[in-house]
């Protein structure tokens, strides 16, 4: 699952920055020299292009080029664990698909489509949020409506981070297992599973990076600031999560 909270959010936007930058060298010019001059002006002009496509892109492409080429899945068969993507709004009922973000709508999507090449094969949906219907609930519901079999559905509830999914499933399921989230969340989920014991490959169920356009491409738009603001929170997850993996002591994800 992405780990949501606005106020991280709001700290990794590259607006937020470019107010503060701006504010800084407005109040501080005449005080600033030359050079501490040049730098703001640069710094300015490096978040206005994370605010356009150009930038938005380019750091989502580099997020989503961590995966090693050996995480690829090839390994039909095994147990599918899709990670629920948040939802924007508490559901009201288990079938309230209208809760669902974007992204766990796509997620489900590719687990289900990568799930009929192998009916039979466990499908988990992992993820708990905050509210009293949780995210894996409305996901499964929704994958029983495209067709999967309650039978071969999971859920896993307590959640409401990637890590902590991760580590709610170690021991439930065998080390290998195919693992399924959008593009630029993959690094974050591939590193969490390997740190909870499992021999994970992965498979992208959707992915935001676009390659250059036309001139809109080099224009600041709502786009660019949503694509940089999600590689950067990314890109934070990764810190943090390597931090974890350091401190965490080993364990093993088969029974």
């Amino acid at each position: 699952m992405q780990d949501s909270g606005a106020m991280h959010l709001i700290l990794l936007s590259p607006i937020t920055w470019g107010l503060l930058l701006a504010a800084v060298l407005l109040l501080g010019w005449s005080r600033m020299g030359t050079a501490l001059r040049a730098i703001g002006v640069v710094l300015v002009m490096a978040v206005l292009v994370l605010c356009m496509p150009l930038g938005g892109n380019a750091l989502l492409g580099h997020v989503e080029s961590q995966l090693p080429d050996d995480a690829r899945c090839q390994a039909p068969g095994t147990p599918i664990v899709v990670l629920a993507g948040g939802l924007d709004d508490e559901p009201r009922a288990d079938d309230d698909y209208a809760a669902l973000t974007l992204a766990s709508w796509r997620r489900l999507f590719g687990a289900v489509s990568l799930w009929r090449s192998s009916p039979g094969t466990p499908l988990v949906i992992a993820g708990g949020g905050p509210f009293r219907i949780k995210e894996s609930a409305v996901l499964a519901s929704l994958a029983r409506d495209w067709g999967v079999p309650s039978t071969v559905l999971r859920t896993e509830s307590d959640s409401t981070t990637t890590w902590e999914s991760a580590m709610a499933l170690r021991g439930t399921l065998p080390a290998r297992i195919r693992l399924v989230s959008s593009a630029e969340h993959l690094p974050r989920a591939l590193l969490s599973f390997r740190a909870a014991g499992f021999q994970p490959c992965v498979e992208a169920s959707d992915s935001s990076y676009m390659p250059a356009g036309g001139i809109g491409y080099f224009l600041p738009q709502t786009s660019g600031v949503e694509k940089s603001q999600t590689a950067l929170y990314e890109m934070a997850g990764m810190v943090s999560y390597r931090m974890r993996e350091r401190t965490a002591a080993p364990v093993t994800a088969s029974r």
